[in-house]
């Protein structure tokens, strides 16, 4: 499997692998932990190349088990909170309005198109929104505005890529996988810490 450079260290596999996860003939270990946040209970994964996955409270799917099966079938899951910490770490700061960007290698796996949406989310400023049909035509493709709403609801690690900055046409919220009053939390204290550092 290669990996390609891409901005902020969006790396990982594809096209999509939904074939045992084998590394040098090792199989690939997932490192899980789980910790309270401002907005409760979070799950987090991480493999050797980076953050993979985020779980929000209250979010629809089939979570972190979804997220296993789909993008690293065969792994070896395995609870540990020391490879998850500094990751953990921004989150919270992330969530008490004292972070406005994430510096972390993440391992971002799905479709091509996927990925590319995913780029163009952390293009968005802390603080500012895009609609769907913005994103769209920032990857090149003007007619998949949907298509971007269904890459947008695939995001495995939301407030680190922030999916929550994309609004509907209008101005409407349109869907968050974390639920639509986390996400008119979100972007109210992005606003607002712009201006005085206001936490959740």
């Amino acid at each position: 499997v290669s990996l390609e450079s891409t901005p902020r260290s969006l790396r990982g596999p594809s096209p999509f692998s939904t074939t045992s996860v084998v590394w040098c003939g090792v199989m690939e270990t997932v490192h899980s932990a789980e910790f309270d946040s401002p907005v409760g209970v979070l799950r987090i994964a991480s493999t050797a190349s980076g953050l993979a996955y985020l779980g929000l409270p209250n979010a629809g799917g089939c979570g972190l088990a979804g997220w296993l099966a789909r993008a690293a079938k065969g792994a070896r899951r395995e609870h540990a909170f020391a490879p998850n910490r500094e990751a953990i770490r921004q989150v919270l700061e992330y969530l008490e309005g004292k972070r406005s960007d994430f510096d972390l290698p993440l391992d971002l796996r799905g479709t091509t198109f996927q990925r590319a949406v995913w780029r163009a989310l952390c293009e968005i400023p802390y603080g500012s929104t895009r609609s769907y049909a913005e994103v769209a035509r920032s990857v090149g493709n003007p007619n998949a505005v949907r298509a971007v709403g269904t890459a947008n609801g695939a995001n495995p690690v939301p407030l680190v890529v922030p999916c929550h900055r994309v609004v509907a046409s209008g101005g409407k919220l349109g869907g968050y996988g974390g639920g639509l009053d986390l996400k008119r939390r979100l972007l109210a204290m992005e606003q607002s810490a712009r201006h005085q550092g206001a936490m959740l």
